[in-house]
């Protein structure tokens, strides 16, 4: 099963009502919001994290910015940075990288939500591919 469908699979098994959008090829946040005709706070990014080596996935409103200093504090760690893509693409299979789902908990990931999240009633975010949303 690929990662949009173990992701559809989950939501409904969850009772979370979904729409899937199809769209041209996005790479970037940006790009996504264009494409679905939708203002950027509505997009949900994910952002893999190493924080003394380990890996996370924080999960925020696509304008927002990971603040290092405060995700170390988060993950108890000394140290925390930006993982490149080849740190964690073999995490995801099925997945294309760089569009995760913000699912990490489905992967064996640790994953930490912008409290800012809950007050939205509708988010839209990758599907696993750069295609899907």
């Amino acid at each position: 099963m690929g990662c949009k469908e173990e992701l559809e699979a989950y939501l409904r098994e969850s009772e979370v009502p979904f729409q899937v959008q199809h769209h041209a090829v996005a790479y970037t946040a940006q790009e996504v919001a264009a494409a679905e005709h939708i203002p950027g706070r509505m997009l949900v990014k994910v952002v893999m994290v190493l924080g003394d080596g380990e890996l996370s996935m924080f999960v925020l409103p696509a304008p927002s910015r990971v603040d290092l200093d405060r995700a170390a504090a988060i993950l108890a760690a000394k140290q925390a940075r930006l993982a490149h893509e080849e740190e964690f693409a073999g995490r995801f299979p099925g997945c294309e990288v760089g569009a995760m789902p913000p699912f990490g908990n489905l992967y064996g990931v640790p994953l930490y939500v912008d409290k800012s999240l809950a007050q939205d009633e509708t988010i839209v975010f990758e599907a696993g591919t750069h295609t899907d949303t």
